[in-house]
């Protein structure tokens, strides 16, 4: 029996998920890589399947797919482990459109190399954070502008990789202004402001290329916020290139912060929020958020 299996989403990257499995068989084949391959179905069956995988005695799960996969694999591997079930350790083969979480674990894009980090099955252990009442989460959570982004990204079939992002925060700039008062309580300080937007990060990059968090990292124990105060559209509109190089790190517009734990509080109707590029809620009030330190292991 193998120990490895491999979750394939097809529909993901835009439906290029289902036309890569016979090259990830092939390069998988040829790095001597006894595995096993099954279809996700549904909304949150790749979540199912690797708890299934788990309790079935596999030790590596490896997603298939784009962030959306890999969060659901990365949330039924921390069910089991919470049941007392067992563990495995994740891998991530890219084939989405932001492939953030791989960016920030340090998971090569390109399938040939990803297959070739899987034969090696070299390994290393990274937090992963806890958005209660929600889900796990393996990058980050975003509240407010880049979760209204992640919506209208969404709704963009015609294209695939940075560009659907870079289309969506452009088309949010022209119909997106909300900033309600927001309180963000942190270890060690309690921030109150009217809030654009508030990302969450355990690792460096949201969109397929907005450096949100530069200096980030997965296996710190600790969460870097990044926290955007009211601003002008003209200024939300400068702020682009800068979020792309992650030069927007000192700027007084921007908040940039450390912290166990987050509780995030917005008044009136709340804000959208997503995690992983998954989007929760279209209005969120109030959100409490830890990280679990060193908890699961991901081939790298």
């Amino acid at each position: 029996m193998s120990d490895c299996l491999v979750i394939a989403n097809p529909i993901s990257g835009r439906g290029v998920g289902e036309r890569t499995i016979p090259r990830v068989i092939q390069l998988l084949k040829e790095q001597r890589v006894k595995f096993d391959l099954v279809r996700t179905e549904r909304p949150w069956h790749a979540a199912e399947l690797a708890r299934r995988a788990v309790r079935s005695g596999y030790r590596l799960v490896v997603a298939l797919g784009g962030d959306g996969t890999s969060n659901e694999v990365l949330n039924g591997l921390m069910e089991a482990r919470e049941a007392g079930e067992g563990e495995a350790a994740m891998g991530v083969l890219c084939v989405g459109t932001g492939n953030d979480f791989a960016y920030g674990v340090g998971i090569p894009k390109d399938l040939e190399e990803g297959c070739a980090a899987i034969a090696r099955r070299r390994t290393r252990w990274i937090d992963v954070g806890l958005a209660r009442g929600f889900r796990y989460f393996g990058n980050g959570i975003g509240i407010g502008f880049d979760a209204a982004v992640n919506v209208f990204a969404s709704r963009l079939q015609r294209f695939r990789g940075f560009l659907v992002y870079l289309i969506a925060v452009l088309r949010t700039l022209l119909f997106y202004y909300h900033s309600p008062m927001t309180r963000v309580e942190l270890d060690d300080r309690t921030i109150e402001l009217p809030a654009l937007m508030i990302s969450v990060m355990n690792g460096r990059r949201m969109g397929g290329g907005f450096l949100m968090a530069p200096h980030a990292r997965p296996d710190d124990g600790l969460f870097d916020l990044c926290i955007g105060g009211k601003m002008s559209r003209p200024e939300m509109i400068s702020f682009v290139p800068r979020f792309i190089k992650g030069t927007q790190v000192g700027d007084p517009r921007v908040i940039m912060a450390r912290s166990h734990r987050v509780r995030v509080s917005i008044q009136g109707s709340g804000m959208a929020a997503h995690a992983d590029g998954e989007t929760l809620s279209l209005k969120v009030q109030e959100m409490d958020i830890e990280v679990i330190p060193q908890a699961l292991q991901v081939v790298y």
